[in-house]
């Protein structure tokens, strides 16, 4: 596990009003809740102020992903309509203190959540926090609108699917030019792509044409900190952790490399690699 690094704050925390950052995709699975969770766990160790907003209402996974289940007391509609204070309701991540979450209702409706009303409280919340990541729910109806309201930024999370692809491209139409969009290709399998048998990064952004932000492969490491509510962001020994948090720095602005697309060595590499 990493410890919390100690960063001066012009590197790692934004000048003016925070930045609030929608994680989106269109289409169901392809692991927003995952890259919320790990993104803003790799911003809050850099020492900046974090907040997770889960807009998912009804189908709340992000406290669970973020093993922080058991602390919720309150959620977004309890803010939203009185019924609990927005401190009341934040969650202190039990592993980095400058993390804090908050939770989706669980048993409402997405149509509960007026848009004015939460794009308000996303603006509050830039108030009070460096950077404000909101975990979109799947499809482009209400909860899509919700999510984006208070935004100017968005990452796509895209899987090497075409369906995926498709459903991205079209919400990157519903963004509009307004807001500053970029891509993060997740669950990447190199020894499928070398075989032709997955779509690799640059199909992927062929179509889509948006900034790579960065690269996830479809790892174990992925699936057991999941498991346990833990974001593998926090794994120092993991490569996985490692490509989440070039992509908090990118966010940043401390680095400024493209990310690197891995790959599975070829046989002659492997051989020839070994006797170096």
């Amino acid at each position: 596990m990493i410890q919390r690094e100690e960063a001066p704050a012009s590197s790692a925390v934004p000048r003016r009003r925070g930045r609030a950052i929608v994680i989106t995709s269109g289409k169901g699975g392809v692991g927003k809740t995952t890259t919320t969770a790990n993104t803003g766990a790799a911003l809050a160790a850099t020492g900046a102020k974090v907040v997770l907003v889960d807009a998912d209402v009804g189908l709340r996974n992000l406290d669970i992903v973020m093993g922080l289940e058991a602390r919720v007391r309150y959620h977004v509609l309890d803010v939203l309509e009185g019924a609990a204070t927005l401190d009341d309701a934040l969650v202190t991540d039990k592993r980095v203190p400058a993390l804090r979450l908050l939770a989706a209702a669980q048993t409402r409706e997405k149509d509960d959540v007026d848009t004015n009303a939460f794009r308000d409280l996303i603006g509050s919340l830039r108030e009070r926090f460096d950077y404000v990541l909101i975990d979109c729910p799947a499809g482009i109806e209400k909860g899509f609108a919700n999510a984006i309201a208070g935004a100017d930024e968005a990452i796509i999370v895209c899987t090497p699917e075409v369906s995926a692809v498709r459903d991205a491209d079209r919400v990157v139409g519903l963004l509009g030019d307004e807001r500053s969009v970029k891509l993060i290709v997740n669950r990447l399998r190199p020894a499928l792509v070398r075989r032709g048998k997955m779509l690799s990064v640059d199909d992927v952004n062929a179509i889509l044409r948006l900034p790579l932000l960065g690269v996830i492969t479809d790892a174990p490491d992925v699936i057991i900190s999941t498991n346990r509510g833990e974001p593998v962001a926090l794994d120092a020994a993991s490569p996985v952790g490692a490509s989440y948090r070039e992509i908090a720095q990118r966010i940043i602005g401390t680095l400024t490399t493209p990310p690197v697309v891995p790959h599975d060595k070829s046989f002659i590499e492997k051989l020839f690699g070994s006797r170096k």
